[in-house]
């Protein structure tokens, strides 16, 4: 039961911010987006949990450089930029797609440690030579700030809405 109860929180933390399902640039994350994910990298959606279930989850994917320069540039979009992401290749940028946490976990580290560990494993099969977010607000940045600062890689940041 309690699991339930967190799922269906972090749910509806991640329609409040990023309001996906009316904005269809976005990634939706559906069955067939997690097949996707998962077929660009094992370690694309990350998870944290405690006995009620997700405390955290962080969604990030390798992906080329060339389409990590056409999403800053607005020249593709978030979806495209997944859909044209190619599988079974060297990638040498990773993408911060969305980081959430429940409020009374927020301050702790836990998005930093996911996203790290994550990038580390992605870093182990692909020459990453840089991470990526698109703005949706301060915390993001700043996580992905101090994600680069232990990594040792530049941060390419698409505006957003804050």
């Amino acid at each position: 039961m309690g699991e339930q109860r967190n799922y269906g929180r972090m749910m509806k933390l991640a329609e409040e911010f990023f309001n996906m399902k009316n904005d269809p640039s976005q990634i939706n994350v559906d069955e067939e987006t997690v097949r996707q994910l998962n077929a660009i990298h094992s370690r694309s959606l990350n998870e944290k949990q405690d006995e009620e279930g997700p405390i955290a989850w962080v969604l990030l994917f390798p992906t080329t450089e060339k389409l990590m320069k056409q999403f800053i540039d607005h020249q593709i979009n978030e979806t495209e930029l997944l859909q044209l992401t190619p599988v079974n290749v060297k990638y040498d940028a990773v993408y911060l797609c969305s980081a959430l946490v429940l409020p009374e976990f927020r301050e702790k580290g836990i998005a930093k440690h996911l996203a790290i560990d994550a990038i580390r494993a992605i870093q182990h099969d692909h020459p990453i030579k840089a991470l990526f977010v698109w703005a949706f607000s301060s915390e993001g940045t700043k996580l992905a700030t101090s994600i680069v600062e232990e990594l040792g890689l530049p941060l390419y940041v698409k505006p957003g809405r804050y």
